[in-house]
């Protein structure tokens, strides 16, 4: 081998030895969407719901200022929207308890909301009449019906909780849970 092909492959696999060293510290933060390095075989535990939530509750206290005893206040009735609108919104286009090809997926963990309440038994109702092929017509559209009015009574609900939010708050802490999402 000539002494130009010889440099040549001395280099080629002095870059990718470098290449792959970089790529190996920084593996563990890059494309996993984690925040910090694992090592070989190591598996990365899923998020505490319970912890998430506690995080979600600290920032919008720090967001809204407020002291002691006015948290007292409203932390209960911000707990009910969050609650709320967690199940309010579980089984639009965006609900995980099915894959998409209607195999069961992850389900919310403690702290994320009810999954035993009225609108989740009217959907599991209507799933398990839509696996069924020999589920009548009629019976698909009471199934449908019965999910229906339960979404329209929590997002009755929902609206109740908001408001009792709304009596508590000022117009400057109201905007910032507007613009959090929390209140519309």
């Amino acid at each position: 081998m000539s002494a130009r092909k010889l440099f040549a492959s001395v280099v080629v696999v002095g870059s990718l030895a470098v290449s792959g060293l970089a790529l190996a510290q920084f593996g563990g933060r890059m494309g996993r969407g984690g925040t910090g390095p694992t090592g070989p075989g190591e598996m990365r535990q899923p998020p505490d719901p319970a912890q998430m939530q506690h995080h979600s509750m600290n920032r919008v206290r720090e967001t809204l200022q407020v002291g002691d005893e006015e948290w007292k206040a409203l932390e209960p009735r911000l707990e009910r929207v969050m609650v709320l609108s967690r199940e309010a919104a579980s089984f639009g286009p965006g609900d995980m308890s099915r894959g998409p090809r209607g195999e069961a997926g992850p389900r919310p963990g403690p702290g994320m909301g009810p999954r035993d309440s009225a609108m989740a038994r009217a959907a599991r109702d209507l799933r398990t009449a839509l696996d069924n092929t020999q589920t009548s017509p009629s019976e698909i559209s009471a199934k449908l019906t019965a999910l229906r009015a339960a979404r329209a009574e929590a997002e009755r609900e929902l609206a109740k909780a908001r408001e009792s939010v709304r009596e508590v708050v000022t117009q400057r802490q109201e905007a910032h849970l507007v613009l959090m999402g929390v209140l519309d």
